[in-house]
């Protein structure tokens, strides 16, 4: 009887298992399908209070005119000291987008798969919430959000928040793009 009573326990446990197994493969093929939850973003308290911004693809007119506005704005009072150039526009140079322009605005500028960032980048080897730009009073700061494979500044992984100059490659899986004025 026992041996009946024993078989029977591991028939159960073994279709415990297999379901416990078609869960876990389901659960894989769903986050990577449809991405994984969206987290929020901690916001550096230094680099002042800013709305979300959106970029877009601008034409050529919208371009020089907003360029030129943002430059005299921050000239006038903004984050950064007066006379100081800053780069007003990402450049993507290497990727799936190679040659997009966009212009980066005043606030944080985040950039990963999820359709919640301002850059979007669909590769397999960019985190959900990959990379963070933030304009500072010294210039534009490159902050690596914990991604999986890392980001790299003129080929050196980023650890810690880095100061990014203009021209200088920034990579984000298998994009590459820089700051431009």
């Amino acid at each position: 009887m026992t041996t009946g009573l024993t078989l029977l326990v591991l028939r159960f446990a073994f279709l415990a298992v297999l379901w416990l197994f078609v869960f876990v493969i389901v659960f894989a093929l769903r986050s990577d399908l449809f991405g994984q939850r969206v987290r929020t973003i901690p916001t550096d308290p230094k680099a002042g209070p800013s709305g979300p911004t959106t970029p877009s693809i601008p034409t050529a007119a919208t371009a020089s005119a907003s360029g030129s506005a943002f430059t005299e704005l921050l000239n006038q009072g903004g984050s950064t000291a007066p006379n100081t150039p800053v780069a007003t526009r990402l450049v993507i140079t290497e990727g799936s987008r190679e040659g997009m322009e966009m212009p980066l605005g005043g606030g944080p500028i985040t950039i990963g798969r999820s359709s919640e960032s301002n850059v979007v980048i669909r590769d397999d080897y960019t985190s959900t919430n990959h990379a963070r730009l933030d304009l500072r009073a010294e210039g534009w700061v490159v902050t690596d959000l914990e991604s999986t494979n890392g980001t790299f500044v003129n080929g050196q992984k980023v650890s810690a928040p880095v100061l990014v100059a203009e021209g200088t490659p920034i990579t984000i899986g298998t994009t590459t793009f820089e700051l431009r004025r």
